[in-house]
């Protein structure tokens, strides 16, 4: 799979990040849980940056916010060096769970953000056409979620985040609920993405090689509430191969956030 950009733009320009001693607190039956506590992070427009951390840790609750899905207690989010005050809506959003109408063939579930944005029917059919067609779902545009494998389904999901050319992807745990083989092969076709498109990235993980394989920054988290133990910048060329999980660079990136993770006793 390789999904290149829209025929009108030859590449889609990323927005920067910004987050301020950024805290959440959720209250939930009179008990308050602080899921995030003093965030400080700056991500730069057009780079691939993970979150990685344990199960529960706030990983997802950074990520709604930078969406604006939800207000902070305290602290700030700047997206494009704006304040956000509000949903921000030049992003697209993949989640675990593919999150497909179910009464929607492929073909419409994927120009589902063009009926909602209002977006021109005939340039959005074509890029749901050709995005379909990169993904390799060609074939399968009146299929209905349920006659998909989970990995068709999840390119399906991936197709509709891309489709109004965001400038700001957002991935939670996208490849967890697919088998290992697919989820490698979706890895792939992600950093081959990422040749070819300069959005920006955030993407939310607790896969340690993952993360590293991925991205030119790892942000590590510790339990909750959340703060930043380690930033780590990779330096891998892009596109990102198979065979670079045979660099001994790569395992010690690996094993240094690991260790870390023992360190504090997540692992």
């Amino acid at each position: 799979m390789t999904i290149a950009p829209s025929p009108s733009d030859s590449a889609t320009d990323g927005v920067s990040i910004s987050v301020s001693d950024l805290r959440m607190v959720f209250k939930r039956r009179g008990v308050s849980i602080e899921a995030l506590s003093g965030i400080d992070l700056d991500i730069k427009p057009g780079s691939f940056c993970s979150v990685l951390g344990p199960s529960g840790c706030g990983k997802s609750t950074l990520m709604m916010l930078v969406a604006g899905l939800y207000r902070p207690t305290g602290g700030s989010v700047m997206v494009g060096g704006k304040p956000l005050t509000d949903c921000y809506y030049d992003c697209g959003i993949v989640f675990q769970t593919d999150v497909l109408l179910p009464w929607l063939n492929v073909l419409d579930n994927v120009l589902l953000p063009a009926q909602v944005k209002g977006l021109p029917l005939p340039a959005a059919t074509e890029r749901a056409n050709q995005l379909i067609d990169q993904v390799g779902l060609s074939g399968f545009e009146e299929h209905y979620p349920s006659e998909l494998s989970g990995g068709m389904r999840q390119r399906c999901a991936l197709s509709r985040a891309l489709l109004h050319e965001p400038k700001l992807l957002l991935m939670d745990e996208p490849f967890g609920a697919l088998d290992a083989l697919t989820r490698e092969r979706m890895q792939l076709d992600l950093a081959q993405l990422r040749s070819s498109d300069h959005r920006t990235v955030l993407f939310i993980t607790h896969d340690i090689e993952e993360a590293v394989f991925l991205s030119d920054e790892v942000v590590v988290m510790s339990q909750r509430p959340a703060t930043i133990l380690k930033k780590v910048t990779v330096n891998f060329p892009q596109p990102r191969s198979p065979e670079l999980v045979r660099d001994p660079e790569f395992h010690r990136i690996v094993d240094d956030i690991r260790d870390l993770f023992r360190e504090t006793g997540i692992l």
